[in-house]
């Protein structure tokens, strides 16, 4: 009878053990992180939400996405529930055929403006041989990721084939509770205007990615003021031949008090969140 006891009496304490060891595993790791990734001259984003389901939006010009995944991803992980191709530009989809040569993915998201691109076209017949599911945006839709997290699509808002590809950027606000991230491609000033038009003060984000690399087409003081970002992210190559980030753009972010970094400077930049408070990290 002791023994049987002493026997009950361990399992009850490992069973404890388990469940407070989940837990405090759950504390830990039920945070969303935002990572802009240091791919040079283009856009690479990586989200993980608070369960644990992972986005790529973007893929920059080169493979050096996969080297930057690799220190985000644990070495083991072979899969992205959702990546979004922002538009149809080398310097935002050049990576992603190489992406999805090594990752399996669920669900690829992009506008309905095409390109005649060799990696364009080399991107459309690997999501096609590997049967992925693909989900082309011509309305706003929210894309649930995690409990109270969710990737809001704000444009395009109708069809968009045919279009300059700049300006079918796919635009997202990424909302985690109190914390939001506004997700821009290459966006120029008349989409902003289109979304400040449509959208007002919702656009208000903690983090801004600005559109098109701190391109002088982008980031107009009328958006920047109705964002009010804590944070500006410029994502740009070290001395590139654009001369991005433009200094007008610059002077307009500093106007509003927003915090610039700069993936050419910082190298990947990574935010955390609990839902209320953002930890930054490089």
């Amino acid at each position: 009878m002791k023994k049987n006891l002493t026997i009950i009496i361990s399992i009850l304490l490992i069973i404890c053990n388990v469940v407070i060891f989940s837990y405090l595993y759950y504390l830990t790791e039920a945070k969303l992180t935002v990572a802009f990734l240091d791919v040079g001259q283009g856009d690479a984003i990586f989200i993980k939400a608070p369960n644990g389901r992972q986005m790529l939006i973007d893929g920059g010009m080169n493979n050096s996405v996969l080297r930057e995944l690799g220190k985000v991803m644990p070495f083991y992980d072979r899969s992205i529930d959702v990546i979004v191709a922002t538009h149809a530009d080398q310097d935002h989809i050049g990576g992603l055929v190489s992406v999805l040569e090594r990752y399996d993915v669920d669900l690829f998201i992009r506008s309905n403006a095409t390109s005649s691109s060799a990696v364009y076209l080399a991107l459309e017949e690997i999501i096609k041989s590997k049967n992925i599911k693909e989900e082309i945006i011509t309305s706003p839709i929210n894309l649930g990721l995690a409990l109270n997290t969710e990737f809001k699509i704000l444009f395009p808002d109708r069809d968009t084939a045919g279009w300059e590809t700049n300006d079918s950027s796919v635009v997202g606000q990424l909302v985690y509770r109190e914390n939001s991230f506004l997700l821009t491609g290459d966006s120029p000033a008349s989409v902003e205007k289109i979304l400040v038009d449509k959208l007002g003060s919702s656009l208000k984000s903690d983090v801004l990615k600005a559109g098109h690399h701190g391109s002088k087409t982008s980031s107009s003081e009328l958006f920047v003021g109705t964002v009010l970002p804590t944070y500006t992210i410029i994502s740009a190559g070290l001395k590139n031949r654009y001369g991005h980030p433009n200094a007008e753009v610059i002077e307009t972010l500093n106007k509003f008090n927003t915090t610039i970094l700069k993936t050419m400077g910082e190298g990947s930049i990574i935010f955390e969140s609990d839902g209320k408070n953002l930890e930054l990290d490089f």
